[in-house]
């Protein structure tokens, strides 16, 4: 009687224009069994290349990097509709940044002194199809754009009008940083419901996942930074 198969590996393509850095997380990645680095890219062009031919699960992206930066890269990878994920990562020193790369279809983003057992988590979280989203982080990045969000006062952007009540409270509860868990809590419905319900926001809204899910809560004016 022989043993099932393992699981494939989570295949992860490394971006970034530091070798030193790209040394820091193959130490890090490669003692992990399940994970397997399959290429290095020092810059958006050479990540967009090696997306395209080597097809990892999962980019591990910084967002300066020379030729093409990891907005642009992001972007490219996503509108080709590759079977790719990407992770930035990043510094809160480049916040405008990472809002421009959520906006460009990356599932979450990392700061880039994150612990290690965080990134290997987030890797794996993101290689599964969910978004690694850090909502609190993303309301302190928002604060910086504040003026330049909707005015709370002014009507609904349309684009909210196909969700019900109880889906448009879902998503201010998913935007102010709940998890399903806690959602359930504060709405007193079970988990298993929440999903449901965040489910169908994501659908009717034609959104990727819950990352996307709070940058539209926020530019839509439904949630305010600080609120």
């Amino acid at each position: 009687m022989t043993d099932a198969a393992a699981p494939r590996p989570v295949r992860v393509l490394l971006a970034d224009d530091q070798p030193l850095l790209r040394a820091g997380f193959r130490m890090v990645l490669g003692v992990e069994d399940d994970l397997d680095i399959v290429g290095e890219a020092g810059d958006g062009v050479e990540a967009v290349e090696l997306s395209r031919r080597l097809l990892p699960d999962v980019v591990l992206m910084d967002i300066r990097m020379p030729r093409m930066d990891g907005v642009a890269a992001t972007r490219t990878i996503v509108d080709a509709r590759l079977p790719v994920r990407v992770l930035v990562l990043t510094t809160f020193e480049l916040d405008e940044y990472v809002v421009g790369a959520l906006r460009a279809g990356a599932s979450g983003f990392l700061a880039k002194d994150v612990p290690a057992e965080d990134l290997v988590t987030a890797i794996r979280t993101v290689a599964a199809g969910e978004a690694v989203v850090a909502p609190r982080i993303l309301r302190r990045l928002l604060d910086r754009f504040a003026d330049v969000l909707p005015d709370p006062a002014a009507s609904r952007p349309r684009v909210l009008d196909p969700l019900t009540d109880r889906e448009r409270e879902v998503l201010v509860q998913v935007a102010r940083g709940l998890s399903n868990a806690e959602i359930a809590r504060a709405l007193s419905v079970s988990e298993t419901t929440v999903k449901t319900h965040v489910g169908h926001v994501l659908t009717k809204l034609k959104l990727r996942d819950r990352v996307q899910a709070v940058v539209l809560a926020y530019e839509t004016g439904l949630v305010r930074p600080g609120k």
